[in-house]
């Protein structure tokens, strides 16, 4: 009976999101989540350097196996698995302004066709690199309301895939629209990132996959429609991801850009699938994750906050069915955030939240960074370097960085200064 009432719950849910009614997190429950220190269960993390036989790592070597552990769980228990791409890739200059900014910047739009077995998909890249250098090292990320939202100019085209319904960014009946032209540019500070000898590559999130429960029909899963799901099977966050690497795979011909320096980077959502895309594909020399929360950096054990089932029952489209085993049993989980960042070494990792940002737990997020820690060591590297939460708008850096900022969700002007900070020490 409880079944049948969780599946129905479920299938409301997916339709009120797909009609775009709901553009944030749906209550799972009916009480009210934990923001209490004191109510946070006690709990023991899964050792990263512990393999599931229960022997110990003790060289690089023996990580590596590990690491391929650790990644197999995750990929099959919450993030699902992405297939192999075997398609071609192709690309369409759209237009190219070599004076932009003054003539201190090149501004250009670039179409890239996925298409396979007669499919294609079409994805508008928008890219800012300064005139000033060669070799341009870049931050690659996700956009939520389209690329339009970070020009002022007519340019830069308006998205025509599905898009959440947000009357601030001027889109309604899940179109986007003219009124949302250049709303985004404050948290995409693209003259700020081009000043300091950076290159800044954006693409709208819905063009790889529609934010809604649509039996994942479209987007990317939809070129693979041979495809036979199951539990394991990825979700939404993981085909974000995937389509980071392809978006890479295309950024490796750039002429401009330092493919050996690329960072990728998320908000929200999205953080949690740049997150997955740095587990995924080692091309991404630097990985940040901004208020990325529950199924990001922040600890599952916890409970604090967002929680595995609320977000499963909210969002029941982005990860694999297989996560749905461990609502209101976290404890269960044979993995848990810190082993994600963990994934990432050698190379950094950035985690950052908003202190009023409750929701995605900053505390949890930090205690993640960590918790990892012991992992960057092995390669005699600083992972975290403090073990106590540090105090609001003071960044922490090692090969883990760290910050938790004055104000709530959001990517901020001021996260982007250390996050160009951190590229600038390991850059």
């Amino acid at each position: 009976m409880y079944q049948r009432i969780a599946l129905m719950r479920n299938f409301c849910i997916s339709l009120l999101v797909g009609s775009g009614i709901f553009f944030q997190p749906i209550q799972a429950q009916d009480f009210e989540p934990n923001y209490e220190e004191g109510l946070v269960p006690s709990y023991s993390l899964p050792d990263p350097l512990l393999f599931a036989n229960g022997d110990t790592v003790t060289s690089l070597e023996e990580w590596n196996s590990r690491r391929q552990e650790i990644f197999k769980i995750f990929e099959k228990e919450v993030y699902g698995k992405s297939p192999e791409w075997d398609g071609e890739l192709e690309a369409e200059v759209l237009f190219v302004n070599p004076d932009f900014m003054d003539g201190k910047a090149t501004r250009k739009g670039i179409r890239l066709h996925l298409k396979r077995n007669g499919q294609d998909l079409p994805l508008d890249l928008l890219i800012f690199y300064p005139n000033t250098r060669k070799s341009v090292p870049a931050f690659l990320g996700l956009n939520f309301y389209g690329n339009h939202t970070l020009a002022t100019d007519s340019q830069v085209v308006v998205p025509t895939a599905w898009i959440r319904n947000n009357e601030t960014m001027g889109s309604s009946d899940n179109k986007a629209s003219e009124a949302g032209r250049g709303k985004r540019i404050s948290n995409w500070p693209y003259e700020k990132i081009v000043a300091r000898g950076y290159g800044l590559v954006s693409l709208y999130y819905g063009e790889l996959d529609p934010d809604f429960d649509d039996g994942f029909q479209n987007g990317v899963h939809g070129l693979f429609p041979e495809e036979s799901r199951d539990a394991a099977s990825w979700g939404s966050v993981a085909g974000w991801a995937w389509g980071l690497s392809r978006v890479m795979d295309y950024l490796e011909t750039e002429s401009w850009l330092n493919s050996e320096k690329v960072a990728v980077l998320g908000h929200s959502r999205l953080g949690k699938a740049a997150l997955w895309a740095g587990a995924m594909d080692d091309r991404f020399a630097l990985v940040i994750s901004n208020n990325s929360g529950c199924g990001g950096a922040a600890l599952s054990r916890r409970q604090y906050g967002e929680t595995v089932a609320r977000i499963n029952r909210s969002f029941p489209h982005w990860f694999a069915e297989n996560f749905n085993q461990y609502n209101e049993r976290e404890m269960e989980l044979p993995i848990d955030q810190h082993q994600l960042l963990a994934l990432m070494a050698p190379r950094p990792v950035y985690v950052a939240s908003g202190v009023e940002d409750r929701w995605a737990d900053p505390k949890g997020e930090f205690l993640s960074c960590v918790a990892a820690s012991p992992v960057y060591r092995l390669f005699d590297l600083e992972g975290m370097p403090v073990s106590s939460p540090p105090a609001v708008n003071h960044p922490e850096m090692g090969h883990i960085g760290y910050h938790v900022r004055s104000g709530g969700h959001g990517l901020l002007e001021y996260d982007w200064m250390q996050y160009l900070d951190f590229a600038d020490l390991h850059f």
